[in-house]
């Protein structure tokens, strides 16, 4: 059986050629997670025998190896182009919450993710997460690509330092004319934003590759000094020793994260553990429903009653992916909203997932290279992604209170508070009650209330001090 018949690609309007653009778009768009994940958690596991590099790259390893069987998962059984990876966010919860502020053995932590996994699967093999995902109020999921779309803006324009902290108003302009990365991140978002607007196939590609490249150029030629666009050991490396010493020393070996799980359900509080697997869980489900739906309204995937079709085969990939994960030795694996760069280039089946898993794979000999591509130009796509994802918001009645109230909520408590999560349940638990007020109680179903109860009750805990 051949690719354009198992993937149906011509069923889905595409070819071979954009599924594999697609997947290298959405790989380099999200590849920092290699080097970002294992920064994160190496902070919180510390392993008796092994330097932090070697735990360092253990994890990235072990990051690849999940990300890749989770989107090969992605792939072949669900047929969507979606990439999963260890989640930002529940990662930091991971390691600076639960393991450094709670004081809780990494391993226990683990041992959280791998239940958490475990309910996944069940609740998606049983159908209660896809019921729970469709019963979502239609504002809410009309508003999710929106809020998700601001909440990328606001990552790329970060990264970039075009928007920074301040202290008066939490957040201000950068000082881009003085400042090389946000004037190159702002140029390669630019010259994104040109070649999409003139439909040019792989144009976030080509963003990112030409904005690496002149970091690479404008550093070599003194025009900027080392460290500032490039990262100084890797430019070293390149220049002196052609990437050979890039290749050689890497640390293969990841049975003393493998299994490691196991031994957190010796040393673990009842009461404690519950609110941790709790709180992975809550977070985890509606940052994954939210990516799907989002993501899914962005390239058109959504049904007439804007639900994903089959979304219980994203979902199962996504429990598979979190529960292996914590057995081999990481945090929570989720759907990654960069998935979006990769829709915009065209790709719709699962075999843009399965080139990410590929490209992924590709670079576990390659682990030091991860690096060489400046985080800048990564985020330059996403800034124009939350630029593009903004047409979700055409959708919304915003003439009509019960739908403008939540929609607004989940569009700007994302990014405000930095969570997918936190959006959707500001809006799921106004939906309700805006409802009511405006057509009548019986237009609410118990299913509404319930969630909006659920999420009251979640949104106490996280926010009272019973986790700290």
């Amino acid at each position: 059986m051949g690719l354009q018949s198992y993937f149906n690609l011509s069923e889905h309007g595409t070819d071979v050629e954009t599924e594999l653009v697609a997947g290298l778009t959405t790989f380099f768009a999200m590849a920092y997670i290699i080097v970002v994940n294992p920064a994160i958690l190496s902070q919180a596991i510390q392993i008796e025998g092994y330097t932090d590099t070697e735990v360092f790259q253990m994890i990235a390893i072990v990051t690849i190896v999940t990300s890749a069987i989770a989107m090969v998962v992605m792939g072949l059984y669900a047929n969507r182009p979606f990439g999963l990876a260890p989640g930002l966010g529940l990662n930091a919860y991971f390691t600076f919450t639960v393991v450094l502020g709670l004081g809780i053995p990494w391993e226990t932590a683990l041992a959280a993710v791998f239940v958490e996994g475990v309910i996944f699967i069940i609740l998606t093999a049983t159908g209660a997460r896809e019921f729970i995902i469709n019963i979502f109020p239609e504002p809410v999921k009309f508003a999710v690509g929106a809020g998700i779309g601001v909440f990328l803006l606001l990552i790329g324009l970060q990264e970039l330092q075009v928007v920074v902290a301040d202290e008066a108003t939490l957040v201000t302009l950068g000082e881009i004319g003085s400042n090389p990365i946000a004037l190159l991140g702002a140029l390669g978002a630019a010259l994104i934003l040109i070649l999409w607007a003139r439909g040019t196939t792989g144009a976030i590609l080509i963003g990112v590759l030409a904005t690496a490249i002149a970091g690479y150029v404008l550093t070599l030629a003194g025009l900027v000094e080392p460290g500032v666009l490039v990262d100084r050991a890797v430019l070293t490396q390149v220049s002196e020793d052609g990437l050979v010493s890039m290749v050689t020393g890497i640390q293969y070996d990841i049975t003393p994260l493998a299994g490691a799980f196991l031994d957190g359900f010796r040393t673990s509080d009842p009461v404690t553990f519950g609110l941790v697997v709790m709180t992975f869980f809550f977070v985890d489900f509606f940052d994954t429903a939210g990516a799907l739906i989002g993501i899914g309204q962005y390239g058109d995937f959504l049904d007439e009653d804007g639900q994903l079709p089959e979304i219980s085969k994203p979902l199962m990939a996504d429990g598979i992916g979190t529960t292996i994960g914590a057995m081999l030795g990481t945090s929570t694996i989720t759907t990654f909203i960069e998935s979006s760069a990769g829709v915009e280039a065209g790709g719709k089946t699962g075999l843009t997932a399965l080139t990410i898993a590929g490209l992924f794979v590709l670079m576990i000999p390659l682990v030091p290279l991860a690096a060489a591509i400046p985080t800048y130009a990564s985020f330059s796509a996403l800034v124009v992604v939350g630029i593009v994802m903004f047409k979700g918001v055409a959708d919304i009645d915003w003439n009509d209170p019960s739908w403008s109230v939540p929609a607004a909520l989940t569009v700007t408590v994302t990014p405000l508070t930095y969570s997918i999560a936190n959006g959707i349940a500001v809006g799921i638990i106004s939906y309700p009650v805006i409802k009511t007020m405006v057509d009548g109680h019986r237009t609410v179903t118990v299913g509404h209330w319930a969630m909006a109860a659920t999420l009251t009750v979640y949104f106490y805990i996280q926010t009272s001090g019973l986790l700290l």
